[in-house]
């Protein structure tokens, strides 16, 4: 059984795209020669919780230069800790819609804040009932027609918004499972 205190839900930003290839056993194992305790993986798609007692930012920069070194490319990495991922969740803008519609509701999580001007820049690509807010120093994306066509989506980037990378409210309740986050943080 994992410390809960020392839960670490490490985000990737690109993993598995762009010609990265990480696998997510790959991943498991890098963690486990980092000296990270109990790796698991969620989705092939850049989600990993270990249990660390290392500060966020400076697991970040550890693992940034781990996979750089591992799988020839520096892979942007955002470490949250369980309480902090308990805050953002508590802290949802969209909280009806995360109930009736998850999979279209997105938390951008931030590594280092909002450029300034980035959240009126996104705002005006919304269309069709579109909406984009800021809680808990993180961008939540309604997109109550898919992110498929929307431009929003399309242009939520890094040199528009600073540095961060989306999931799903889907995704990030199966994160707050993994780290023994009770029904009531949802």
């Amino acid at each position: 059984m994992s410390d809960l205190k020392s839960a670490r839900i490490i985000l990737f930003r690109g993993m598995n795209t762009g010609g990265v290839r990480a696998p997510v056993t790959e991943q498991r194992a890098m963690a486990l020669e980092m000296g990270l305790q109990n790796p698991r993986t969620l989705l092939a798609s850049g989600n990993l919780v270990v249990d660390s007692d290392i500060a966020p930012p400076d697991l970040e920069a550890l693992i940034e230069v781990e996979t750089e070194r591992r799988f020839g490319r520096r892979i942007e990495a955002i470490v949250r800790t369980r309480e902090q991922w308990a805050r953002m969740m508590t802290k949802n803008p969209f909280a009806e819609v995360a109930r009736t519609d998850p999979s279209r509701l997105l938390v951008m999580v931030m590594k280092a804040g909002i450029r300034p001007g980035g959240l009126e820049a996104i705002q005006a690509f919304a269309t069709a009932g579109e909406a984009v807010e800021v809680s808990a120093g993180e961008l939540w994306f309604w997109h109550p027609h898919g992110i498929g066509t929307s431009k929003m989506a399309e242009k939520a980037q890094p040199r528009l918004l600073g540095m961060g990378t989306a999931r799903n409210w889907n995704t990030v309740c199966k994160l707050a499972t993994m780290v023994d986050l009770t029904q009531e943080s949802k």
